[in-house]
């Protein structure tokens, strides 16, 4: 390598640097700015002086004195109120231990007695597994009476207009009601099996609607509709229908520290009791590696054991790595092997498994 080749590498790899320290320079700053905004607001709202503004509520006085949403507004004095009882989460967000969306998960289940534990459980998470890590702290210390109960005092649902016309919702449920209809919107994007929809015509020249298509310009590729684009057609189709008329499968595993559904999402084993005498269960045994135990036979599509085995080996598409719309791919191919083994299963996403034996049928 040249002097000069090793002077530009270093050059470029300092900038790239620099910006790096940047980005997570100004994240600082606005965690920092973001917590004193937030215990502003809840100091605001005790002292009622919004009011004199004649607005209904501080969250409505801070949403037009800040040009942002009431929800929004609304969030913030939550958490504002939050930190003020939780003197550890806030030491701990005022440092930069904890992120501005641990602390927003924590507000909602930590109080005074608990707050030394989750706080500890938070630095240790990151950021994306802590609502998982939080949900399966709270059924090791709640009755199912109280789980129980505090799910069906926050269940919602609603939804808003968006400023380009579309309508977003959220919903939330309880783990086990939440899982049926997840399991029933992805069973019918399997049924319905989205279509190519190839290209769309090049723009009109300028001109209006009378004139004629840029010939230079080339035609848009659209290509395959989007997984959530494909739960969105199936939801309205089966709202659309009344109801779903597929059967679904809901996984339910249960191991020496908890159940959890198959995603992750801990559920409570009195949950499971309760829906046992109505669920046709089956038992994936695992070795003392935690391991699944392998299945053989000698059919042409693997069992239902078979199947479970290869998902809970793989996870999720040995190929891309995703975890939607997964289907069981024979590695080799059946009409090669003539039996189907667990060895040589392998889990890929049917776009994955599409795409291999087509381009095994092109290849000479």
């Amino acid at each position: 390598m040249s002097a000069v080749h090793m002077v530009r590498t270093q050059d470029a790899s300092s900038v790239g640097g620099w910006r790096r320290a940047a980005v997570v320079a100004a994240g600082r700053r606005w965690s920092s700015g973001l917590r004193e905004l937030v215990g502003l607001v809840a100091a605001l709202d005790d002292s009622g002086e919004w009011a004199l503004d004649g607005v209904r509520t501080c969250a409505h006085w801070v949403a037009g004195a800040l040009d942002v949403e009431v929800c929004t507004a609304r969030e913030w004095l939550r958490i504002g109120h939050g930190l003020a009882r939780l003197p550890l989460i806030d030491a701990a967000f005022a440092d930069g231990r904890l992120s501005y969306s641990k602390v927003r998960a924590l507000t909602r289940v930590a109080d005074a007695d608990n707050e030394a534990e989750l706080c500890e459980l938070a630095q240790r998470v990151p950021a994306g597994r802590l609502p998982h890590a939080l949900a399966a702290w709270l059924l090791r210390h709640e009755t199912p009476d109280e789980t129980e109960a505090r799910h069906h005092a926050t269940r919602s649902l609603s939804w808003r207009v968006e400023c380009d016309g579309m309508v977003s919702g959220t919903f939330r449920l309880p783990a086990a009601q939440a899982a049926v209809v997840t399991a029933a919107v992805d069973t019918a994007v399997v049924r319905r099996r989205p279509r190519h929809r190839g290209t769309e015509p090049a723009k009109f020249a300028e001109g209006g609607m009378g004139a004629s298509a840029d010939a230079s310009m080339p035609p848009k590729v659209v290509g395959w509709p989007t997984v959530a684009q494909q739960r969105a057609d199936a939801l309205v189709d089966i709202i659309s229908a009344g109801g779903t008329r597929v059967s679904t499968e809901v996984v339910v595993h249960v191991r020496g520290d908890g159940c959890t559904l198959d995603d992750g999402t801990p559920i409570a084993d009195s949950v499971v009791e309760r829906i046992a005498p109505e669920s046709f269960l089956r038992v994936l045994l695992h070795d003392a590696r935690s391991r699944p135990i392998n299945a053989s036979g000698r059919q042409r599509h693997p069992t239902t054991r078979q199947r479970r085995v290869v998902h809970e080996r793989d996870g999720a598409c040995v190929a891309c790595g995703s975890t939607e719309f997964l289907e069981y791919d024979h590695d080799p191919a059946y009409e090669y092997s003539r039996h189907t083994i667990v060895d040589e299963l392998k889990l890929r996403c049917w776009l994955c498994h599409y795409g291999r034996h087509r381009n095994e049928r092109e290849s000479p």
